[in-house]
């Protein structure tokens, strides 16, 4: 007997948005469409949950931090919820300061987040940030420490510090693939 269909209607339009508030972006460095890695991300939430709240967000985590849509129009767009998540989920920038500049207080904003949030919104935050683990390591593998530069923060041990940071706030998420594979790239590019 087939499986019953799932309802992906909420999901479906949340890709669809994500696909155009992305429309035309890079990811940095990367060669290819921005759009890849929420993608990915929302493919590592649904390794964890079938929640189709938590894969919307996730799809959506970097529509404010990286685009032009704001929290407000997430929440008309979406809900409460997704909104939340995505939030909790994005950086917040200081107009007269530079991401350079502002790179390790943010970081250390995300880490403090990620340790108080919820169980749902560290699911979205694990997938965005083993997206982002996988990317490094497959890079670090190709170009060693020439990686760092094309980054704000130029120092391999801001990163490590950084991705440390994050597995300890995750730790909720021990007993997940995800989060096993998460410290396993982070042992396999920063040594244990």
């Amino acid at each position: 007997m087939p499986n019953a269909p799932i309802n992906t209607q909420l999901l479906d339009r949340a890709i669809v948005f994500a696909v155009r508030a992305h429309a035309g972006t890079e990811r940095r460095g990367k060669g290819f469409p921005y759009i890849v890695h929420p993608l990915e991300a929302m493919a590592i939430v649904a390794t964890m949950t079938q929640d189709q709240e938590l894969l919307a967000a996730a799809v959506l985590h970097d529509t404010v931090e990286d685009t032009h849509v704001t929290v407000e129009q997430i929440r008309s767009e979406f809900g409460d919820r997704i909104a939340s998540l995505v939030a909790t989920e994005s950086d917040t920038f200081q107009d007269d300061v530079s991401e350079e500049d502002s790179w390790h207080t943010r970081k250390q904003a995300a880490i403090d987040r990620a340790a108080h949030a919820s169980r749902d919104a560290k699911m979205v935050a694990l997938g965005d940030k083993l997206s982002n683990m996988r990317a490094i390591a497959r890079d670090y593998a190709m170009q060693g420490d020439q990686l760092w530069t094309l980054f704000h923060a130029k120092e391999r041990k801001d990163h490590e510090w950084h991705y440390r940071g994050l597995a300890e706030s995750l730790y909720e998420l021990h007993d997940t693939f995800a989060f096993k594979e998460f410290e396993q790239l982070i042992n396999q590019v920063f040594g244990h």
